[in-house]
């Protein structure tokens, strides 16, 4: 029983030392911590840089605006077409039409193709002195 008992005080004694070692270094040493501060300053640009970034940023807006337009008369254009097309074979119809009711009718077609009159003479001279060019020689 002895022995038993010497046990018990031996195991009492081994947890009181773990206890002891345990509180020790759940405290730990001493922690240091490094702080890094951040500062940014603005770089330093002159005033032609401003105005350079600035141009850029105008000229930016403006091929936007120019690409914006362009594709606007682009669809405007393709309506255009479409109708210009659509008078076109309106007027080939009719072309047609005509041919037969003349063929009908036994009118003759031109046998040379009309002849543009000559513009008087007078026509192409400037009306205002001052705006004309300079006589070619």
């Amino acid at each position: 029983m002895r022995s038993r008992n010497l046990l018990v005080v031996a195991a009492g004694l081994v947890c009181c030392v773990v206890l002891v070692w345990l509180s020790t270094s759940i405290q730990g040493g001493e922690k240091t911590y490094e702080v890094r501060p951040q500062i940014t300053l603005p770089e330093y640009r002159t005033d032609a840089a401003r105005a350079i970034d600035a141009y850029e940023r105008l000229m930016d807006r403006y091929m936007g605006l120019t690409e914006r337009n362009l594709t606007r008369i682009g669809t405007g254009l393709k309506g255009v077409v479409k109708k210009l097309d659509s008078i076109d074979a309106k007027l080939t119809g009719l072309s047609a039409r005509i041919a037969r009711i003349e063929r009908a009718l036994g009118i003759e077609q031109p046998k040379r193709p009309v002849e543009k009159k000559a513009p008087p003479e007078g026509a192409h001279k400037p009306i205002h002195k001052k705006f004309s060019p300079p006589p070619v020689q």
